[in-house]
C-alpha cells in the first residue's frame, strides 16, 4: 500500500445519497479476486446514462469522490474498494460512510473524509470548477476559497494510510519481536516442533556451553 499524506486535485462533485456498494461495483463484476481492472466497472449504471459526472472531461482522472450521506452501504463487497482505486480514487468526502466500507477503504489506502452536511455542500459547489485539497498532517480539507474544514481520523488508522502499512506491513513491522518470541518457544514448549522437553532443554543446555 502507498503512503498518502495528502490529495489534491480535482474532485467528482457527485452528492449522492445512500450509494450502495452495488452501485460502486455491480455484483457480476465480482467474480476476479484480483484488484485491477475494476476502475471499468465502476459505477456502471451511472455511466449508462449520457452527461453522468463519472465521463465527464471536466473530472476525468480526479482522484476525489465528494458523496452524500451513507456512502458505500450495501454488501461488505472488498471490490467497492478495489474499484475506486483502480479509477484512481484516494479519497471520498461524505457525511457519513457505512462500517464495513470504510474499513475496506481504509485498508486499501482511500481516504475516508466525514464531514458536516452544509461543509459537504460548500465542497460541492466549489468542486466544480476549483481543486480540493485533503491534508493528514494538519487533518483539513482546504480549497482556493480559504475554506478550511478539519475532520477526524482514528490515530491508528491515519497512522497507517501515512506510512502505507496494511495488514502485511504492519506484521513484517513486528519481525524482529516476531524471531524473537518464536526462537523462545522453540526452547520453552520444543514438543510445539516435536521434540521432547528433554531435547529442548538438551539443546538449550548445549547452546550456554
Amino acid at each position: 500500500m502507498n503512503p498518502v499524506t495528502r490529495v489534491s486535485g480535482t474532485a467528482y462533485p457527485w452528492g449522492q445519497k445512500n450509494v450502495d456498494t452495488d452501485v460502486i461495483i455491480p455484483a457480476h463484476w465480482l467474480k476476479t479476486i484480483r484488484r485491477s481492472g475494476l476502475g471499468k466497472g465502476a459505477f456502471e449504471t451511472v455511466r449508462s446514462v449520457p452527461g453522468n459526472i463519472f465521463d465527464d472531461p471536466a473530472y476525468a482522472g480526479a482522484p476525489i469522490l465528494i458523496a452524500g450521506d451513507n456512502f458505500g452501504c450495501g454488501s461488505s463487497r472488498e471490490h467497492a474498494a478495489w474499484a475506486l482505486a483502480d479509477m484512481g480514487i484516494q479519497a471520498v468526502i461524505a457525511p457519513s460512510f457505512s462500517d464495513i466500507f470504510s474499513g475496506n477503504a481504509f485498508k486499501n489506502g482511500i481516504v475516508p473524509v466525514v464531514l458536516p452536511q452544509e461543509q459537504v455542500d460548500r465542497l460541492l459547489e466549489v468542486a466544480r470548477d476549483q481543486p480540493v485539497t485533503i491534508d493528514l498532517e494538519t487533518m483539513t480539507v482546504t480549497t482556493p476559497y480559504q475554506d478550511r474544514f478539519a475532520f477526524h481520523l482514528d490515530p491508528f488508522r491515519r497512522r497507517c494510510l501515512m506510512e502505507g502499512l496494511d495488514e502485511v506491513g504492519l506484521t513484517l513491522a513486528k519481525d524482529t519481536a516476531i524471531s524473537k518470541f518464536e526462537e523462545r518457544l522453540d526452547v520453552e514448549r520444543p514438543w510445539i516442533k516435536g521434540e521432547s522437553a528433554d531435547e529442548g532443554l538438551a539443546v538449550e543446555g548445549a547452546g550456554r556451553t
